[in-house]
C-alpha cells in the first residue's frame, strides 16, 4: 500500500489503525488540501463507553491532533431502535430519559479525550434525534426508499449472519441501516462531514450513506474502518470476568482502569502501546523489544498513558504510585476498589467466596470456590485453602480487609 501523504491517515496506517477505506488515495487527497470533518455513531446504550470504544476515541483524537473537525454523533435517535450488527438478540429499548442520561455521561468521555467549542478543528457532540423525531414516515419512505433494495441489505454479515442462525430479526432494527445512513447524508449538508469512520461491523452501514449521498446530493463522502479488536487470547476488548472496563471514574475507578492495562498479555504490548498511547513509535519499538521480567516495564508505561488520557495526569500518577505500593511494598492502600459490609454482618463471619464475589474478584460464588480449591486466592496476602474459610472483623488490619484473586486483583473489604 502507498504511503499516504496527510499526517492523519499516515498516522493511523503506522499505529495500525486501518482496515477498510473506500478510497484511500481520493481520502488522502482530500485532507492533504485542508481541514475536514468526520464523525462516528455512538448509541447511548449506557452512561458510558467501555474499552472496547477506545479505538474509535483514539481516531477521533488522532483526527483532531492532526488538524480536522471531529464530530460525535449521539443516537439518540436510533438507539430507539438498536444496531442489529452482529447481535444475538434484540436490544432492550430505552425511555428518552434514559437516552439523555446516557448521552450526558457519554459526552463526559469524550471531555477527556477531545477539545470541544466553536473553532474550526474543535470537536462538537450532535443527535441524530434533532433530525430522525419529525421525520414523517410515508413521505420519507418516498423520498429515500427508493435507494435500498432488500436484496444489498439481506447481503450484508451484519444481517445475514443474524438470519443464518435462525435468530429473529425485527423491522424495526431493519431499519436501523436506512437511518445510519441518512445520518450522513444529513451530516454532510449540516456539518459539510465528507467522512464517517466505525468499527469493521459497519462497513455496510457506512457504504450505504455513503451512495446514497452518491445519488441524491452527487456527493462524494469517504467511509474508514477499524479492525475488530480483540487480545493475543481471542477475548474481546473491553470487557473481563469482573465486569466491562468503563472509561469514566463513576463506573470504575482509575486504580482498576490502570490494573487492567498492567494486566495486559505479553503478546498484546506492542500494539495496545501503538494503539492506546500516544508515544511516538521509536519509544513504542524499544518497549516491545523488552522480554521476560523487563516487559513489565512496558506493561507500566501503557497503564500510565492508557490511564493518563482517560483520567489525568494526577489520577494517572495516583494509581501507579497505589499500585507501587500495594505490589512493591505489600501495604493495602485506600486506593484499592473496596465495597462496604454491614459490621454485624463481618462479625458473625463470611464465606470468603461470598466476598470473593461481592468484590467483583470473581463472577459467582462457584468461581470463588473455584479459585480457593486452585490456590489462587489470598487473605490479607496469605494464601487461602479451605473454602469454608470465613472472614470476620478479627481478620482486620487497620480497619480493612484486603482480598486477592490471582497475582494481581486485589480489592478491600470495609466494615460500616
Amino acid at each position: 500500500m502507498t504511503i499516504p501523504q496527510s499526517t492523519f491517515l499516515k498516522t493511523l496506517t503506522e499505529r495500525g489503525f486501518i482496515h477498510q477505506c473506500t478510497d484511500l488515495a481520493a481520502l488522502d487527497e482530500t485532507l492533504c488540501k485542508g481541514p475536514i470533518a468526520a464523525y462516528i455513531g455512538f448509541d447511548a446504550t449506557a452512561d458510558s463507553l467501555h474499552v472496547g470504544s477506545l479505538v474509535q476515541i483514539m481516531v477521533l483524537r488522532w483526527l483532531q491532533k492532526t488538524g480536522h473537525k471531529p464530530i460525535i454523533l449521539m443516537g439518540g435517535g436510533t438507539t430507539q431502535l438498536g444496531d442489529p450488527s452482529f447481535r444475538d438478540a434484540s436490544r432492550p429499548l430505552l425511555s428518552d430519559e434514559q437516552i439523555a442520561h446516557n448521552s450526558a455521561g457519554i459526552r463526559k468521555v469524550f471531555s477527556q479525550y477531545l477539545t470541544f467549542g466553536d473553532g474550526p478543528t474543535d470537536a462538537v457532540m450532535v443527535d441524530n434525534a434533532d433530525w430522525l423525531d419529525p421525520l414523517r414516515y410515508l413521505p420519507f419512505l418516498r423520498e429515500f426508499g427508493t435507494h435500498f433494495t432488500v436484496n444489498r441489505m439481506l447481503s450484508f454479515d451484519s444481517v445475514r449472519l443474524r438470519l443464518e442462525r435462525e435468530q429473529p430479526l425485527t423491522l424495526l432494527e431493519f431499519n436501523y441501516m436506512v437511518l445510519q445512513a441518512f445520518d450522513f447524508l444529513e451530516l454532510s449538508r449540516r456539518q459539510n462531514c465528507v467522512l464517517q469512520m466505525g468499527g469493521s461491523d459497519q462497513w455496510g452501514n457506512i457504504v450505504n450513506g455513503i451512495e446514497l449521498a452518491r445519488r441524491i446530493d452527487q456527493k462524494q463522502l469517504f467511509g474508514l474502518t477499524t479492525p475488530l479488536l480483540t487480545t493475543s487470547s481471542g477475548a474481546k476488548m473491553g470487557k473481563t470476568a469482573s465486569g466491562a472496563i468503563w472509561l469514566n471514574s463513576e463506573r470504575l475507578s482509575p486504580y482498576e482502569f490502570w490494573q487492567f492495562w498492567r494486566n495486559t498479555e505479553d503478546d498484546d504490548v506492542a500494539r495496545f502501546l501503538r494503539l492506546f498511547t500516544e508515544l511516538p513509535l521509536d519509544e513504542v519499538q524499544r518497549l516491545s523489544r523488552l522480554q521476560g521480567s523487563e516487559i513489565n516495564e512496558a506493561k507500566c508505561v501503557l497503564a500510565d498513558e492508557a490511564t493518563r488520557l482517560a483520567h489525568g495526569e494526577e489520577a494517572a500518577r495516583e494509581a501507579a504510585e497505589t499500585a507501587h505500593r500495594t505490589f512493591a511494598e505489600g501495604a493495602s492502600s485506600e486506593g484499592l476498589p473496596s465495597i462496604d459490609i454491614p459490621k454485624a454482618e463481618l462479625d458473625a463471619g463470611l464465606p470468603i467466596a461470598t466476598l470473593l464475589h461481592m468484590a467483583g474478584l470473581v463472577t459467582s460464588r462457584s468461581e470463588g470456590r473455584r479459585l480457593i480449591k486452585g490456590g489462587g486466592a489470598k487473605l490479607n496476602g496469605d494464601a487461602v485453602m479451605n473454602e469454608e474459610t470465613l472472614v470476620t472483623t478479627a481478620d482486620m488490619r487497620n480497619g480493612t480487609v484486603m482480598l486477592t484473586a490471582g497475582r494481581k486483583r486485589h480489592a478491600l473489604v470495609k466494615a460500616i
